[in-house]
């Protein structure tokens, strides 16, 4: 459960910085104004570049957390939340600058680096709690990463590329998918 979570967090995350990082700098190149373009979004009804990118990082927090058997002590801590908000409420202070977008991803995989492997023993097995607004929800740890949390998490970040993309920025697919994951070579050649 450890391998199929913090380190494809990790990965989908780092490509989200990577391809923020780019666009900050290209915005710069275009005199835009950070603050309209984290506020940027596909359509009025859906969460602008800002907080989809910040619902993607507390979901992989609030996920590996839970996997890892640590549950919050308050259910509703929207530290954990796990992107089931609903509305635009449940979140932390939000970034201002493309830079305080990047450094929010950036602190969230360094938070991912800090549950020891051990924590996800039996996690596929292990209850969930999701809990929000007065609501919750049980999952089997299996159920809960690969139903629940890797659709959203790629989703949230898919979305934020989208936006981008949208908005004109030099993104391409291997942008969203980052570095090539596969060996090179033929095996024992």
């Amino acid at each position: 459960m450890y391998r199929a979570s913090v380190p494809v967090f990790v990965r989908t995350l780092g490509n989200c910085a990577a391809f923020l990082r780019k666009a900050a700098a290209e915005a710069r190149e275009r005199s835009l104004v950070d603050a309209e373009l984290l506020e940027a979004r596909l359509h009025p009804d859906m969460f602008g570049l800002g907080r989809q990118v910040q619902i993607a990082v507390d979901g992989a927090n609030g996920a590996a957390a839970r996997l890892a058997g640590i549950n919050p002590a308050e259910p509703e801590d929207p530290a954990y939340a796990v992107f089931n908000r609903g509305s635009d409420a449940g979140f932390g202070p939000e970034a201002r600058t493309l830079d305080e977008l990047i450094a929010r991803v950036e602190a969230g995989i360094a938070t991912l680096g800090t549950y020891p492997e051990a924590g996800f023993a039996g996690a596929e097995t292990r209850t969930v709690i999701v809990a929000m607004y007065g609501s919750t929800r049980l999952f089997t740890g299996e159920t809960f990463l690969l139903a629940y949390v890797l659709p959203n998490l790629f989703f949230h970040v898919g979305m934020a590329y989208a936006i981008l993309r949208q908005r004109g920025f030099a993104l391409g697919k291997q942008d969203y998918e980052g570095p090539p994951s596969y060996a090179s070579g033929v095996p024992g050649a």
